[in-house]
């Protein structure tokens, strides 16, 4: 296909002096990093306070789901309570997830922090929100679903500051 202008360049183009390839590298190695520290950057602080709340109620609600039919409330209230604030998380998650990746053009990953911290997280935190309100069925002591609220908030706050202090840390 013709474009009328008569080709002024030479092809394959020069190669790149020694200095020039250097910069180009460590151009690229600063949008990685950059890219990275975007990937890194924590919750926004209105969905930490909701993730909080939600795994401090969870565990209330799913041990009155499994407790005596009418402990404080009836078996059936505790499971519509427990799907009306799992929905409710599930999309205020999109909703911040959708606006992050709008703001900066990066979606929120978890495969950026240390393993050291996840995989702890990842297996601790659904022991706390279901293993302690199994228990609680087993003994009928609600004693061990305030401590499963309490832990899991703690874990939670934690959770977000070491992810706060991680972005700090990212260049």
């Amino acid at each position: 296909m013709e474009t009328g202008a008569p080709f002024t360049g030479s092809y394959p183009p020069p190669p790149a002096t020694p200095e020039e390839a250097q910069a180009t590298l460590a151009e690229a190695d600063r949008i990685r990093a950059s890219a990275t520290a975007l990937s890194a950057t924590p919750w926004p602080t209105w969905f930490a306070a909701t993730l909080t709340a939600y795994v401090v109620i969870f565990p209330i609600a799913y041990g009155g789901s499994l407790a005596d039919e009418r402990w404080i409330l009836p078996r059936a209230a505790w499971a519509g309570a427990l799907l009306v604030i799992t929905v409710t998380y599930l999309a205020l998650f999109a909703v911040a997830a959708r606006s992050w990746r709008r703001r900066t053009g990066v979606a929120l990953r978890f495969d950026v922090l240390p393993k050291s911290a996840t995989v702890p997280l990842a297996i601790g935190l659904p022991v706390l929100l279901v293993g302690l309100p199994w228990l609680f069925r087993v003994t009928g002591q609600a004693w061990w679903l305030g401590a499963a609220s309490a832990a899991a908030a703690v874990v939670s706050v934690g959770f977000h500051l070491a992810f706060v202090r991680l972005h700090r840390k990212t260049p």
